[in-house]
C-alpha cells in the first residue's frame, strides 16, 4: 500500500472534569473520510515512538490521535526517560480507571465529530499502559477494534470489564515478559470465553515486554514486524 501524504498538528481535548488535555495527532492530507484511531501510550508519555506509531497509522490511512494521559500531573509534551521508570511512576500511578475513561471519551468525542472521519469506524491500539487503556476504551465508546500490546493490568484489574467490551480485541503479548505471566494471560483470555467474547490471542514466544519499540533494548524486529502487519489486517476486517 503506498504512503500517503500526511498532515501532524497538536490539538487540546476539553475533559469532562474539565481538565485539558494535550493530543497528538496525524492524518492524510485532503478531505477524503478516514478510519479514526486512537492510540494510547506506553508509560513514558506521548513520545518520539509514540508520536512514529501514530504517523506510520496515518500513512495507511487512518486519523490517528494519541492523547497525553499524564495531562493531569505532568506537563505538556512530557517525556519520561526509559532509564528512569521511577520518575514516571507518579504520573502512571495518578491514572485510575475513572481519568482513563474521562480522557478515552473525550478522545472518541473528537475524533466522532471530526468530519474527515467515518464515525462508525473508530478503533484503538494500545502499548503497555496504553494496552490496559485500549482493554479499557473497549468497555466504554463504541469501536470498530481494540489492539492490545502486552497490555499489564488487563489482570486482575480490568477482568470485570470482559461483560462490557463492545469490539473484537486484538492481544498480543511477548512470551518472554516477566511483568505480564503466563497466568495473567490466561486470565485474561478465559475471562473472554465465559463471555463468548470476539478475540485474538497472540504470543511472540521470543519477545520479551516493549519488544515493539525500537527505542528500547527489549526491541524485537522480527516479532515487531509481524505484530504491525497482523495490527494493520485486524483493523481493515
Amino acid at each position: 500500500m503506498a504512503q500517503a501524504e500526511i498532515v501532524k498538528e497538536k490539538i487540546e481535548l476539553n475533559v469532562a472534569d474539565r481538565t485539558s488535555m494535550p493530543a497528538y495527532v496525524a492524518r492524510p492530507a485532503g478531505r477524503e473520510p478516514r478510519p479514526g484511531l486512537m492510540i494510547f501510550q506506553e508509560a513514558f508519555g506521548v513520545n518520539s515512538h509514540i508520536r512514529h506509531v501514530t504517523e506510520r497509522f496515518a500513512e495507511h490511512g487512518y486519523v490517528a490521535v494519541a492523547p497525553e494521559l499524564f495531562h493531569r500531573t505532568a506537563p505538556p509534551g512530557y517525556e519520561g526517560n526509559y532509564n528512569d521508570f521511577p520518575s514516571v511512576m507518579p504520573h502512571y500511578q495518578a491514572v485510575t480507571n475513572e481519568t482513563a475513561e474521562a480522557d478515552v471519551r473525550a478522545t472518541y468525542e473528537w475524533l466522532h465529530a471530526t468530519s474527515q472521519v467515518k464515525a462508525d469506524e473508530i478503533s484503538c491500539v494500545g502499548f503497555c499502559m496504553g494496552g490496559r487503556i485500549s482493554f479499557l476504551a473497549n468497555s466504554v465508546v463504541s469501536l470498530r477494534n481494540a489492539v492490545s500490546f502486552y497490555g499489564g493490568g488487563i489482570a486482575p484489574g480490568l477482568l470485570d470489564r470482559a461483560p462490557n467490551l463492545r469490539a473484537p480485541a486484538l492481544l498480543i503479548w511477548g512470551g518472554l515478559d516477566k511483568h505480564i505471566t503466563g497466568e495473567h494471560r490466561k486470565a485474561v483470555t478465559e475471562a473472554l470465553d465465559v463471555q463468548r467474547k470476539v478475540y485474538v490471542n497472540v504470543v511472540f514466544s521470543n519477545a520479551d515486554h516493549a519488544f515493539f519499540c525500537d527505542d528500547r533494548p527489549s526491541y524485537q524486529p522480527i516479532a515487531a514486524r509481524q505484530a504491525w502487519a497482523l495490527t494493520l489486517e485486524f483493523l481493515r476486517s
